[in-house]
């Protein structure tokens, strides 16, 4: 049963059980979106797990492609290269970042990470060094950042549920970028939005996510043509 969220709302993930855990670690996904942006337009790179690579879902159906989608309606001029990873915690980011900004060079980084870290028992400190260092790599790459929260679910016990979700908050303030407080708000307390596995969101709950992300990126974008 997922707790509901703010108090308690695991990041899709009411992941409870180890079979559920399980589902989190199977083989890496790559997400299937378009990661050869347009050269001449700015780049948005989003750097999460499962929940935005599009796991589960028909090809281009994520928040991710969504977002895109929406770029393209309201006429604002970037590429969007999703580079999410099923599985993957903030250790596989931090590593896979340097190569993503030397190649993409990216006006806006998404980073949507540290479910899995909670689901492997990461300790907090490591889960927090690194979000900092994928934070200040995008900066001196002259990319602003936007960070995406989670909550962990409340058998982890209240002192880590709050601490886990609090790291986010003060990695915001501290770093001065935009915060997304719960990617899943809206829909966590609703089992209808979920797959059957109970922890990736459904097609129909992709635009509430994007929804959510989109008040943290909107202002960040140039709205005229950049080049």
């Amino acid at each position: 049963m997922r707790a509901k969220a703010p108090r308690a709302a695991a990041l899709t993930t009411g992941f409870g059980s180890a079979v559920l855990a399980a589902a989190m670690f199977s083989t890496p996904f790559v997400a299937r979106a378009a990661n050869a942006p347009d050269a001449a337009k700015p780049v948005i790179v989003v750097l999460g797990d499962s929940i935005s690579a599009e796991y589960g879902l028909p090809r281009d159906t994520g928040w991710v492609a969504l977002m895109r989608r929406r770029l393209n309606d309201e006429r604002i001029d970037y590429s969007v290269a999703n580079a999410s990873i099923s599985g993957d915690t903030t250790s596989g980011g931090r590593a896979r970042l340097p190569a993503l900004l030397q190649r993409l060079k990216p006006s806006i980084v998404i980073v949507e990470l540290g479910a899995n870290d909670a689901l492997r028992g990461v300790p907090l400190a490591t889960t927090e060094d690194n979000l900092r260092t994928i934070i200040e790599q995008a900066q001196q790459g002259h990319a602003k950042v936007v960070l995406v929260g989670m909550y962990v679910p409340p058998n982890y016990g209240p002192d880590y549920t709050q601490k886990f979700h609090g790291l986010y908050g003060e990695l915001s303030k501290q770093l001065r970028v935009p915060l997304v407080p719960f990617l899943l708000a809206g829909i966590a307390d609703k089992p209808e939005m979920f797959q059957a596995d109970q922890i990736h969101p459904t097609q129909q709950a992709q635009p509430v996510l994007l929804d959510n992300v989109w008040p943290a990126v909107k202002p960040l974008l140039r709205t005229s043509s950049p080049r």
